[in-house]
């Protein structure tokens, strides 16, 4: 009866099996990635390994679950990856995207380029090789797209398939261990320091006016008059502290505390006339003790129908008499002008008298435990819009097979698109910081397991085989060489720090595990933001490149 059930738990086919087989190897996959050898853990790749370890030893769940869990696991984590980046996503597109993509497509050159060179002077048939490439860079929409191209050739496919199953597991390590040399070998510490900076941050500075030009002036003429963005939170005169609103006028030796950014602070000393030497940018400062009278409180914005409303249509400051200085989103502080579009968690620094600001704490409601209550059916309906955009054919001329984006694909770039622009259409798409990061963590690692259990099987089986060999060698060289030559390029130009090189080279090799590792040793959001980035055009190039080559090459 013992045997039974134990049987029943682990060894025959069911849901319930596949649920704890796949929890085993996830949990054990973890507690070993934690481990530290010569100060290096991999973390949750550990799981991978676990599951070819089990699938080689004759683990085995039911195909139909497997896919499902495996399917699952991935949608989960693209998704909510592009929900964390979509809100920065479009402003370093528009700053450093173009940039950040050419080096990224360099990956993909240098890789394509090396396996049609190895191709040419090694024993490997053209699908064999597309199939180890596909494996290297770990891109299975790839390996569909030749598949499909080897069909409508009639031609067979396996082989293609048999190449990107024995290369995908170092395919997967090659980008960790390629980043690891260059950290250990190449990187400096200057270069661990994130270089990129979000133009809306805040500056905050303290100007006395003495241009006669500016005295009498309304406070909305000035900025009408001058273009520049800045914000003015108090006024200091004879003894007293103002909270402006637009009509308030300006006289000379008003003393003004303005939240501007860095880059419009000279052109406004030069407006006011004088700059005070008090530096207001440390984080230690009190704001409620410069004086009495104003109060400084930062309120969250948890009122729904809020999500998505114009900053100045709301009209705070003639209706409350407060002023909205700073607005904090996730981890950027962006200045608080009439057009900033106001979005569900919003932190936002009010300024005013304290039964002002009470007033306005009703009417934005600063409910945080709202907070921790994601909106779950959001998430669901937006993955099943990102399958829906990955499954939609897209037909490119001269290309006999639609090109697809697929289930990586569709989601993730669905994702960033409702991150960035949900609020525009009033959808509440806010997780906290550790919620968000639970789903990508729960959805990799289920990922991972199935896709290591799925690959054990024939892993140790193929290895060992002559052709075998030389895939798995030849996979680890088109994953190690082309990440090596290019990051270290990178590296040298100084343009980037090293957080934003490795996102670089995850996107560009479609690796979401190396990602995470990425995300796991390196401080800040830039191999995230740099990543989803790179990832939609690198994804789709790798797809068309697979489909050229056999296409011109057969």
């Amino acid at each position: 009866m013992m045997i039974e059930w134990i049987d029943s738990l682990f060894v025959t086919p069911s849901a319930m099996q596949t649920i704890i087989v796949l929890s085993l190897i996830c949990a054990v996959g973890l507690a070993l990635g934690k481990l530290r050898l010569w100060g290096i853990s991999l973390g949750v790749a550990f799981v991978f390994f676990v599951g070819i370890v089990a699938g080689h030893y004759g683990a085995s769940v039911d195909p139909q679950v497997l896919s499902y869990a495996e399917t699952f696991g991935l949608v989960i984590f693209v998704y909510t990856l592009g929900l964390h980046v979509g809100p920065g996503f479009f402003n370093s597109l528009f700053h450093e995207g173009l940039s950040l993509n050419i080096w990224g497509l360099g990956v993909v050159l240098v890789g394509t380029l090396l396996a049609l060179g190895c191709w040419l002077v090694l024993p490997v048939g053209l699908p064999e090789m597309m199939g180890v490439l596909c494996g290297a860079t770990t891109n299975t929409p790839a390996l569909g797209a030749a598949q499909q191209t080897l069909r409508l050739f009639h031609l067979p496919s396996d082989g293609a398939a048999l190449g990107c199953a024995v290369t995908y597991p170092l395919g997967v390590v090659g980008v960790i261990l390629a980043m690891l040399l260059m950290r250990r070998f190449f990187v400096r510490p200057s270069d661990l320091e994130p270089r990129h900076t979000n133009e809306n941050n805040t500056y905050i500075a303290r100007f006395v006016i003495v241009n006669p030009a500016l005295d009498g002036l309304s406070l909305a003429r000035v900025k009408e008059q001058s273009h520049f963005k800045f914000i003015i939170s108090r006024i200091w005169r004879n003894g007293e502290v103002i909270v402006p609103r637009a009509y308030t006028e300006l006289h000379l030796n008003d003393s003004v505390m303005v939240v501007t950014t860095e880059q419009e602070a000279p052109a406004l000393e030069i407006l006011f006339g004088k700059k005070s030497d008090e530096d207001w940018n440390k984080e230690e400062i009190d704001w409620n003790a410069i004086d009495a009278q104003v109060e400084s409180r930062v309120i969250v914005v948890t009122r729904p129908d809020l999500n998505g409303k114009i900053l100045g249509h709301l009209q705070l400051r003639n209706t409350y008499g407060v002023t909205v200085s700073r607005v904090i989103r996730g981890d950027v502080c962006l200045l608080a002008t009439d057009n900033l579009r106001l979005q569900y968690g919003d932190r936002v620094t009010v300024v005013g008298e304290a039964k002002n600001l009470d007033n306005v704490e009703a009417f934005l409601g600063n409910t945080v435990q709202s907070l921790n209550e994601p909106n779950l059916g959001a998430i669901y309906f937006g993955i099943v819009l990102g399958l829906v955009l990955g499954a939609i054919p897209l037909h490119i001329p001269g290309m006999s097979v639609p090109v697809r984006m697929g289930i990586a694909g569709g989601p993730i770039v669905l994702g960033i698109l409702v991150g960035a622009f949900g609020p525009r259409f009033h959808i509440i798409t806010y997780t906290t910081r550790s919620a968000n990061l639970m789903l990508r963590k729960l959805g990799l690692s289920m990922y991972l397991a199935c896709l290591g259990l799925e690959s054990g099987g024939q892993f140790f089986e193929t290895v060992i085989r002559p052709e075998g060999l030389l895939w798995v060698g030849l996979g680890f060289v088109l994953t190690v060489v082309p990440v090596l030559v290019v990051g270290l390029i990178a590296l040298r130009t100084r343009k980037f720090d090293f957080g934003t090189i490795c996102g670089i080279l995850c996107g560009s090799m479609a690796n979401p595990m190396a990602l995470t590792y990425a995300n796991d040793t390196i401080q800040g959001d830039t191999p995230s933001v740099s990543y989803t980035t790179v990832y939609p055009l690198c994804m789709f190039m790798r797809v068309i490149i697979a489909q050229m080559v056999l296409m011109f090459l057969l």
